[in-house]
C-alpha cells in the first residue's frame, strides 16, 4: 500500500488537480484508493462529496498531524494506494506527511512563485535525508502546461530542476477544459459527457499516461512496512 503525497507550499500550483488526476484514474483501473484530504480548502472532498458513489476510492476530510497515522493504519487493508492533499503553505504536517511516504510528488508550474514552492519541499526532502536519514523518492510534476506554447518561464524551471538533479515526470498535465470542470461537475473523465467538454478524449489520455507513470514508479510490491514508516515519521 505505497503513501504518494502531493506537495507544494504555494497555492494554486496545480496540486490538487494532480490528486484527482491521479487517484481517479487509479481507482478506473480497478486500485483501491484512498485520499487523505489534509488541504483546509477541502476541494477534494467537496468534489468527492458531488460525485457517484465509488466502491474503489475513498476520501478522508480533515487530516491533521495527529491523525495521518490513524487513518493510514485503520484503512491499510482495503487500501491499495495512499494520495495525500498537503496545505498549499508551509505547515507542520509536511515534515510528517513526507516520513510516511513512498513518494513525494511535487506539481509546480512553469513560474517563479511555484519554483520556490517546490524548492521549500525539496529542502526538507534534503534535510531529513541528510540529518535523519530518511530518504524518501521524489519527483516533480509540471502542471498546467500549455499543450501549443512553451514558455521561457516553463523552460527556465526545467533547466533550474535539472541543475539540481531534481527528476521531472516524463507526463506533464496538459491545461484542460475536463480538469477545471470536473471540480464543479463530480463524477470522473469516465463519467463526463464528450458533447458537452472540449477535448475530453485528449485529457483522459493525459491522465492515464499521468497515473501509468506513477505505477512504474511507485508499484504495489516493495513498499515500506507500516512500522517503518511510523517510525520515520516520528
Amino acid at each position: 500500500m505505497p503513501v504518494i503525497t502531493f506537495a507544494n507550499t504555494k497555492g494554486g500550483a496545480g496540486k490538487t488537480t494532480a490528486v484527482l488526476l491521479l487517484a481517479s484514474d487509479l481507482a478506473q483501473q480497478g486500485y483501491r484508493v484512498t485520499v487523505l484530504d489534509a488541504d483546509p480548502q477541502r476541494w477534494i472532498s467537496r468534489w468527492h462529496q458531488m460525485s457517484p458513489q465509488n466502491d474503489r476510492l475513498n476520501v478522508i476530510s480533515y487530516v491533521t498531524q495527529a491523525s495521518i497515522e490513524r487513518h493510514i493504519s485503520e484503512n491499510l487493508y482495503k487500501t491499495d494506494y495512499f494520495v495525500v492533499d498537503l496545505p498549499g503553505a508551509q505547515s507542520p504536517l509536511l515534515a510528517k506527511a513526507i516520513g510516511l511516504s513512498d513518494h513525494v510528488l511535487i506539481p509546480i508550474q512553469g513560474c517563479a512563485m511555484d519554483a520556490q514552492g517546490g524548492a521549500n519541499v525539496l529542502e526538507l526532502l534534503r534535510f531529513l535525508d541528510e540529518k535523519g536519514g530518511i530518504r524518501v523518492n521524489h519527483s516533480v510534476v509540471l502542471t498546467r502546461v500549455n499543450s501549443m506554447v512553451t514558455t521561457r518561464a516553463l523552460l527556465a524551471v526545467k533547466m533550474l530542476l535539472a541543475e539540481r538533479g531534481v527528476e521531472v515526470l516524463g507526463t506533464p498535465i496538459i491545461e484542460r477544459a475536463a480538469f477545471r470542470d470536473i471540480f464543479d461537475l463530480g463524477g470522473t473523465l469516465y463519467t463526463m459527457d464528450e458533447n458537452r467538454i472540449s477535448n475530453l478524449d485528449k485529457a483522459r489520455q493525459n491522465a492515464r499516461a499521468f497515473a501509468m507513470e506513477m505505477i512504474r514508479r511507485v508499484p504495489l510490491k516493495g513498499t515500506r512496512t507500516l512500522s517503518s514508516r511510523f517510525v520515520s515519521a516520528a
